[in-house]
């Protein structure tokens, strides 16, 4: 083990062979980046730093000044990281610019943990006490989780790939919440049967799907979180009594559904299991070297851990996992198949794996801290052939082959697996970092353009995998065929182009062997090979092409420069090379010849050299399982003389810590080519710089002409506006003349109307006297005939009266003259009698008269009173006659004031 001291140094080696004297560094918390490459650690002074372990290197990015109590990185923005310190505060730092980004308040606890979103837009921190949701654009708390006294909070965390939060409390109930809404989605239910566990550690994997919980006791409990369902308990060793921490261990091949769970427990011993088969894989750690805390990087390849001591320790998992399997020494049993209805999988229900204190023993401790490992050896019987087929990961590929042979292809569960292992991968990080390092070469900048793809993280992937060829070997800068090559791979490994990388390379240099002796021609010589096992095995079928004159360059290399990809779907082509990883690189060879001849019949039934072409360019109908046979019948039965097998070398895997070196092609063509090539970016790049200029000086001159005719078309504007706005004033003007004409004819019109109505007014009033005066005259009238009748009544009473009076005085007379008579008759009246009947009668005559007269003068009172009812009908007469003038004259006036008005 490598050993080095961090002290008071804020950057240097993450490692070295010596270890040295300087002050110890407690460390207390880790946490890893995205990448898996490099980690936070925070010590008990509160420095933060960050471990690069791909380059080795280690810097101080922050100085808290007091201890962290949880770590994070921060997803969307890569640079920043979460720190919780001991004043129940949150920091967010930049581990680039080492400036604060936020501090964020609000706890009244400690911060136990905190869980950044897969987003990384939010931040779950959880204390004893509560949680809360933390928006990391504004980093400002958008919602807080209060919960009683009696119940405290264990850890609340967000479920991977979805928007699920999780919240763990310490009575053993699980809640899943909807992280938009905050609604309560379900509730895992609390198993009645069995001891308490009280759960303190959890775990998830990947895809989200299931979940491990452990506590104070040796159980642990598996949920499915898609049913809601406990599907299993698995019981850890009795040296097991409280579990403190859960982490899962991702490969890279089994789509985030994990399987090795890592189980931390109170004696500082990390053991991983597997959870399936409830198997002890291996652990990490011992009683004398105790692990308080650990992290696993988010690629499985790595796990940091934190010491007793205070000091990490950084295990290799595939180091691990290589001990262990040469532990188990046999092969025999490792691994047994099962065929249930043509699907088949690994059952290691058979691989019983117990990691004994003999089998890794580490020694107490030292005083420079060296670890020693002590690993056992397989046996020293081991013969030739047995070193020749064992394979990294303790697989065999005698028996590999065996089992492809039977079933045609390798599961797709333990596909990826079984290639690293044929391909002895050596897994250079690195190096493929110093190549990937140096950025997009220039020979690829343009990639898109020629080979457009549709997935920008596809595309992005193949530009950096082929740049990485480019900058191993110069050739891979001007082959034009390499794209076709990798593109297949970089689609089956786009999560991981370091594996990428390896997995072409290694191709190239064995199953492409010799491919580039006549560039920038193809390989004559490969095309020979595959011509000549043709001609010995369907000599009929290679005349018919040769008659046709379709040559090898037409019908082999379009198979092999694309690796059969065209022609084959995706399922067809992993089976195809399940194969030839299996078999000798003259494998690649027997193929091409063996799909030539499994699809002669519509072969012989070409002429055109564009069908030929179009043949071998698309997907046919074709057995793929008999074209495998016939490849092995072909690399069975092909005689030595022609057999490519010996004029290609054996298979010979990568070197490990740096790539080989790559010149099996003429040098001077590729640089000539190089040479060329750069004359021309060289030329390119002149040319670009005048045709920029010229397009600035373009650009200049369209800017002043767009400028110009702005102008102009402004001023057009301007005066289509001043135009425009006259016309409105015009038509503004015409309005106004309308509405003063129209105002001007209902002035007259009410005029009129006032002087109808004051006319109606006046004839009303006219009516109105006369009518008055109409009734007074007929008062007046019967007035007058009253009086005229009471005055005849009283007239012809006084006649009546005058009559009788006459009557009564020609009586009176009359008896008068008779005593007159009688008294001139009779002597012997006295004078005085005589004087008194004498002056008597004068009297009564005199009577008389006054009486007539007065009835004479009431005669004459009659007669004015006749005159004056004449009077009045003659001014009645007259009154009538002028209103009749009146109305006549209004009337005439209204029509002239009605032909004046419009």
């Amino acid at each position: 083990m490598e050993v080095t001291d961090i002290g008071n140094k804020e950057e240097g080696k993450g490692i070295n062979k010596r270890p040295q004297q300087a002050k110890t560094v407690r460390f207390l918390h880790v946490a890893f980046d995205t990448t898996g490459d490099s980690f936070l650690a925070g010590d008990h002074h509160g420095n933060i730093y960050v471990f690069d372990i791909s380059r080795n290197r280690f810097r101080l990015v922050q100085k808290t000044g007091q201890a962290c109590t949880a770590l994070a990185f921060s997803l969307r923005r890569t640079t920043e990281f979460l720190v919780a310190l001991a004043d129940y505060t949150i920091k967010c730092f930049d581990k680039d610019t080492k400036q604060l980004v936020s501090w964020m308040r609000g706890h009244e606890g400690a911060v136990s943990s905190i869980s950044v979103h897969s987003s990384g837009r939010y931040a779950i921190s959880t204390s004893s006490d509560t949680a809360q949701l933390w928006d990391l654009d504004t980093f400002q708390r958008k919602r807080k989780l209060n919960i009683r006294q009696s119940v405290g909070i264990q850890r609340v965390f967000f479920l991977p790939l979805s928007n699920t939060i999780l919240s763990c409390f310490s009575d053993d109930s699980i809640f899943a919440w909807e992280s938009d809404t905050l609604i309560c989605k379900y509730q895992l239910p609390v198993p009645d049967c069995g001891p308490k566990i009280s759960y303190k550690a959890f775990a998830v994997t990947r895809d989200g799907k299931s979940l491990a919980a452990g506590g104070r006791s040796n159980l642990l409990h598996l949920w499915c979180l898609d049913s809601k369902q406990l599907i299993r308990v698995i019981q850890m060793p009795t040296q097991v009594r409280t579990v403190r921490q859960l982490e899962f261990l991702p490969d890279s091949f089994d789509g985030g559904a994990s399987q090795t769970l890592g189980v931390l427990s109170q004696d500082g011993v990390m053991r991983f299991i597997n959870i399936h088969t409830c198997k002890l894989l291996f652990h990490m750690g011992s009683h004398d070297d105790a692990i308080t805390t650990a992290a696993v990087s988010p690629n499985g390849r790595h796990v940091v851990a934190i010491m007793d001591n205070g000091s990490i320790n950084v295990y290799i998992v595939q180091s691990l996992t290589q001990e262990v399997n040469k532990v188990t020494v046999s092969c025999d049993n490792c691994t047994e198949m099962h065929n249930a209805g043509g699907v088949f999988s690994f059952d290691l229900s058979n691989l019983k794996v117990k990691v004994r204190s003999e089998a890794v023993q580490r020694p107490a401790k030292s005083l420079g801290r060296r670890t020693q490992v002590k690993v056992l050896r397989p046996p020293a019987g081991s013969t030739a052939e047995d070193k020749e087929n064992e394979l990294p990961a303790g697989l065999n590929k005698k028996r590999l082959v065996a089992l492809l042979k039977a079933f045609g292809e390798y599961p797709a569960k333990y596909r990826m697996f079984v290639w690293r292992s044929l391909l002895c991968l050596p897994e250079n990080y690195a190096a493929y970092s110093s190549l990937t390092d140096k950025g997009l070469h220039s020979a690829y900048l343009a990639l898109n353009d020629k080979y457009p793809i549709k997935s920008h993280k596809l595309q992005r992937g193949l530009q950096r995998v082929l740049s990485a060829f480019a900058h191993w070997a110069a050739i891979f800068g001007e082959v034009e065929y390499l794209p076709l090559v990798a593109f297949p791979f970089v689609k089956l490994f786009q999560n991981n182009p370091m594996l990428c990388f390896e997995v072409v390379a290694t191709v190239i240099v064995n199953w492409g062997q010799h491919w580039f002796e006549y560039f920038p021609n193809p390989p004559l010589n490969i095309l020979s090979m595959a011509e000549n096992v043709l001609a010995h095995h369907d000599k009929e079928l290679l005349q018919h092409l040769v008659d046709c004159g379709i040559t090898s360059q037409l019908y082999v290399w379009p198979l092999l420069e694309t690796l059969f990809s065209e022609v084959l779907t995706r399922d067809e082509w992993l089976r195809v090379f399940d194969n030839i990883f299996s078999n000798h690189p003259s494998f690649l060879l027997m193929t091409c010849v063996a799909y030539i001849t499994c699809c002669r019949e519509p072969l012989l039934l070409c002429s055109q050299k564009q069908d030929f072409e179009y043949f071998f360019h698309h997907r046919n109908n074709l057995d793929l399982g008999a074209m495998i046979k016939e490849a092995y019948r072909l690399m069975g039965s092909t005689p030595a003389d022609i057999h490519p097998r010996t004029m290609l070398s054996d298979f010979t895997p990568l070197t490990k810590g740096q790539y080989p070196v790559f010149n099996h092609y003429p040098q001077f063509i590729v640089d000539y080519q190089s040479r060329e090539r750069e004359k021309i970016r060289l030329q390119e790049m002149e040319y670009l710089r005048e045709r920029q200029e010229v397009s600035a000086m373009h650009a200049d001159f369209v800017r002043r002409q767009a400028k110009e005719e702005a102008y102009y078309a402004q001023q057009e504007l301007l005066q289509k506006a001043e135009e425009q706005r006259r016309n409105i004033l015009a038509q503004e003007e015409e309005k106004l003349t309308q509405q003063r004409a129209k105002l001007a004819a209902m002035k007259r019109e009410l005029k009129v109307k006032e002087l109808q109505l004051l006319d109606e007014t006046k004839r009303r009033f006219l009516k109105h006297q006369q009518d008055l005066r109409a009734s007074q005259v007929q008062r007046l009238d019967q007035e007058i005939s009253r009086k005229i009748d009471l005055r005849e009544r009283e007239t012809a009473a006084a006649v009546q009266d005058l009559e009788v009076r006459q009557m009564e005085l020609e009586a009176q007379r009359r008896r008068l003259e008779q005593v007159t008579n009688s008294l001139h008759s009779c002597s012997f009246l006295s004078p005085s009698l005589l004087l008194l009947i004498h002056f008597s009668l004068p009297s009564s005559l005199s009577l008389k008269r006054e009486r007539l007269a007065e009835l004479h003068r009431q005669t004459l009172l009659d007669s004015s009173e006749r005159q004056l009812l004449k009077e009045v009908r003659e001014l009645r007469q007259k009154l009538a006659a002028r209103a009749r003038e009146g109305s006549s004259a209004s009337s005439q006036s209204v029509l002239t004031l009605s032909s004046v008005s419009p």
